[in-house]
């Protein structure tokens, strides 16, 4: 999700700058497969309230790390297009922070606070008071009129980044002072 609404803002700003829909018929995703695989993991890693069963916490990080080194071998694959070096960045703090803190990606309880949650456990995500590496956990709460605004880190900042350079690019918006460039396939 992280990475999903920024680039589709990113479309819908590029449009005006001269972007075409047309254009993301052409960019050629390498691996998309294995991101699809990555999904599945996370959501038979973390169904939620939607599915009609619960996988053990301890199943369950093995399954989110093992999705997240996917998505990291999808997004090496495909660092050549624009803001996906930004992805790769924000994807591996993520998992940096995920792996120095036991599995589960820190929260700061005044981001929880901040964001109106109240959890110690929530799927993939735990508070914490003094997690290692701090400055890449959750730390701070998304504006409420953000959809789905939750909590978000550094890391999720360089994805949020990426994905909209990316959208820009691929749809070959025509950004002010810069000159264009032709998104590569």
């Amino acid at each position: 999700m992280v990475l999903a609404l920024p680039f589709l803002i990113g479309v819908v700003v590029a449009l005006p700058l001269g972007g075409r829909l047309r254009a993301l018929a052409s960019v050629r995703l390498r691996w998309l497969g294995l991101a699809y695989v990555a999904l599945a993991i996370q959501i038979a890693a973390f169904p939620g309230n939607s599915m009609p069963w619960h996988t053990p916490d301890g199943v369950a990080v093995g399954l989110w790390i093992a999705s997240d080194l996917l998505l990291v071998a999808v997004v090496a694959r495909n660092v050549r297009l624009p803001g996906v070096a930004l992805v790769a960045v924000g994807l591996g703090s993520n998992l940096l922070a995920v792996l120095a803190n036991g599995g589960h990606m820190p929260a700061l309880p005044r981001a929880l606070t901040a964001a109106g949650l109240h959890y110690h456990v929530d799927m993939n995500s735990e508070a914490m008071a003094h997690p290692a590496l701090p400055w890449l956990v959750d730390r701070w709460a998304a504006p409420h009129w953000i959809p789905l605004a939750n909590i978000f880190s550094v890391g999720d900042v360089a994805i949020a980044v990426g994905g909209f350079v990316l959208a820009l690019a691929v749809t070959g918006a025509r950004v002010p002072g810069r000159k264009p460039r032709p998104a590569t396939t």
